[in-house]
């Protein structure tokens, strides 16, 4: 089997350049033994209750200001084990929503290591199970080893294929492939997940401007066992990308 070429997929992962920029002054840098899933067992009951008590709040923060809603949700229900969920990236609270989405299962969500360098929100993303992405490829096959793991183990990881943030952008961005190369290596399903924009109507429509975000879990995707790893990957993101394009 053809192994990755991990500065490859430290690119795919990253994404394009960001539309949305916050401010980065701090300093981060990821060591050699990093731990991107964390098996401190103080430090996961800590993540666990910070999710509890946000859980409720982001509930009523989403749907009040945004009008947000999800259908389909006994597709994530279909997959027994470890999976990828993805989605188009169109808000900074998508992350949330994403959250809000698969929980109470824990969601891993590896970002940009340019987050960690945000002031307090460097910590809050940490608890809520954010994973930086490396960017030295001497660092991505640890990044890969461990999120393999996980899936393996039963985990979820959301991840964008279409890399970086683009606000209330409508259509389909192109996919990098580092997701479905997660997928495949995990031999793991993709569980698509699609922003949506929708006119506000009813009480929404009396103060919302702007169109409200329903969410929309299409079935998952399994990766073809049948294929050779780097066909089984490009089918996996051609097919994953059809059932975008013919909602969208």
């Amino acid at each position: 089997m053809k192994e990755y070429n991990y500065e490859e997929l430290e690119i795919d992962l990253k994404g394009d350049e960001q539309i949305f920029h916050m401010w980065e002054p701090l300093k981060f840098e990821i060591k050699d033994n990093y731990k991107y899933i964390n098996d401190n067992k103080i430090f996961n009951i800590l993540s666990d209750l910070l999710c509890i008590i946000a859980t409720p709040i982001l509930w009523i923060l989403n749907r009040v200001l945004f009008g947000f809603e999800v259908e389909g949700t006994d597709n994530l229900r279909k997959v027994a084990g470890g999976k990828v969920t993805i989605s188009n990236h169109i808000h900074p609270m998508d992350c949330t929503m994403n959250g809000l989405i698969n929980f109470p299962e824990r969601v891993y969500f590896p970002t940009l290591a340019s987050n960690f360098q945000i002031p307090f929100i460097r910590h809050l993303i940490k608890l809520l199970y954010a994973i930086p992405i490396p960017k030295q490829p001497k660092h991505m096959k640890q990044f890969l080893d461990n999120i393999t793991k996980a899936l393996k183990d039963g985990k979820t990881i959301h991840m964008y294929p279409e890399g970086s943030l683009w606000p209330y952008y409508e259509k389909i961005r192109p996919f990098k492939k580092g997701a479905f190369k997660i997928a495949v290596e995990a031999n793991c399903p993709i569980v698509p997940i699609i922003y949506q924009f929708v006119e506000p109507e009813g009480i929404f429509a009396l103060y919302k401007r702007k169109k409200c975000i329903h969410a929309k879990i299409l079935r998952p995707v399994y990766p073809n066992e049948d294929l050779e790893k780097t066909e089984r990957i490009e089918d996996l993101e051609k097919r994953v990308e059809q059932l975008y394009r013919e909602i969208i």
